[in-house]
């Protein structure tokens, strides 16, 4: 099968989603929106999965 759409949400983002993590600190692609207590703030995949399992926490 053809992988010709893979990525193609991406294209519409600012940078194809990539930023610096807010967590990490790191140039990363940024898809993953958080809650906060008052905002929500876009993570990398490893610090979704780190905050997920309670070893980062959201300022």
């Amino acid at each position: 099968m053809s992988k010709a759409h893979r990525g193609k949400g991406l294209k519409d983002l600012p940078a194809h989603g990539r930023a610096v993590c807010p967590l990490c600190d790191r140039t990363v692609k940024v898809l993953y929106e958080e809650k906060t207590a008052d905002k929500s703030v876009k993570i990398c995949k490893i610090c979704k999965a780190a905050v997920k399992h309670g070893k980062k926490k959201l300022a």
